[in-house]
């Protein structure tokens, strides 16, 4: 039996779920686990299915037989063996505790991913990498040097097949053609419950509003700097009687959880774009995630 996981967006109009339903029980195919969304607003309808073939039909041949389905529904679509893992490329600056717990969590199996290296324009992380046997590319910039090193960074993307570039606090802002370029592929995470308190040391600016919740939040990358569609934020308990330090280390906690939690949801393709939002489908049953990660 093979495994599966089917996505579909389109326009929203009757007869969708039958269509689909009605498609995989004619192959053969036993659904284990389905979510749905009809926005309303925007028009939009999103499915996500996991099932099984149990009567040996292949998954190349569910694909070829599905585009007749779908191309009445104008569906933007895909059939994606469960088994499958996405190759990511981490990119990191100062700050490890990001990547550290990426690390972590992928060294135990809890990230279904394979992580295919790793870049940063600082050498702090480099030894760490390197004993995780994962490539460490080095790709200083500077403003003199900006546009070289996008262009080697380009490079080791389509060299090492990366599908998916996760931003673990790395400082530097990606111009807009390679955030056009690679639209729902970069993830960053943000050392703040956006809206609010961008920019320089945020954590700093929470303490001096007395804020009493402090937070991270996980977007796609998009031209707009830190404007692109949020995936996961969380946040937690501050009182006047901590410090500044104390909600730096509070913060970062969040943010590695929180990071972990997006990327999670993006490799089992629970999260769609939805113009400037996003639809994230919990996670499937049996799923690590189904529970909180922390």
């Amino acid at each position: 039996m093979e495994n599966f996981v089917l996505t579909v967006q389109c326009p929203s109009r009757r007869g969708i779920v039958a269509a689909v339903s009605g498609f995989l029980a004619e192959h053969g195919c036993n659904i284990t686990d389905a979510a749905q969304f009809d926005d309303t607003q925007t028009g939009r309808f999103f499915t996500r299915i996991s099932a099984r073939s149990e009567t040996g039909t292949t998954l190349d041949a569910l694909r070829e037989g599905f585009v007749s389905v779908a191309e009445p529904f104008e569906m933007d679509w895909s059939i994606r063996d469960t088994a499958g893992r996405v190759k990511v490329l981490l990119m990191v600056s100062n700050f490890g505790h990001c990547l550290n717990d990426l690390l972590y969590r992928w060294r135990i199996g809890a990230l279904p991913i394979d992580i295919v290296g790793v870049i940063s324009n600082h050498l702090t992380y480099q030894k760490v990498v390197v004993n995780h046997d994962l490539p460490f590319h080095h790709i200083k910039v500077t403003a003199d040097t900006k546009a070289a090193a996008e262009a080697r960074l380009i490079e080791v993307v389509e060299d090492s097949g990366a599908e998916l570039v996760v931003l673990a606090r790395y400082m530097q802002v990606l111009s807009d053609d390679l955030c056009r370029k690679m639209s729902g592929r970069i993830i960053n995470i943000h050392h703040s419950f956006l809206p609010s308190f961008k920019g320089a040391n945020p954590y700093k600016q929470a303490y001096q509003r007395g804020v009493k919740l402090i937070g991270a939040t996980a977007h796609y990358v998009t031209a707009d700097l830190d404007e692109g569609p949020i995936i996961e934020q969380d946040t937690v308990r501050v009182t006047h009687a901590q410090s500044p330090s104390d909600y730096v280390s509070l913060g970062r906690d969040v943010e590695a959880s929180v990071l972990a939690r997006a990327v999670h949801a993006h490799v089992q393709h629970r999260v769609f774009i939805n113009d400037d939002k996003t639809v994230v489908f919990p996670a499937s049953p049996g799923s690590y995630a189904s529970e909180r990660m922390g």
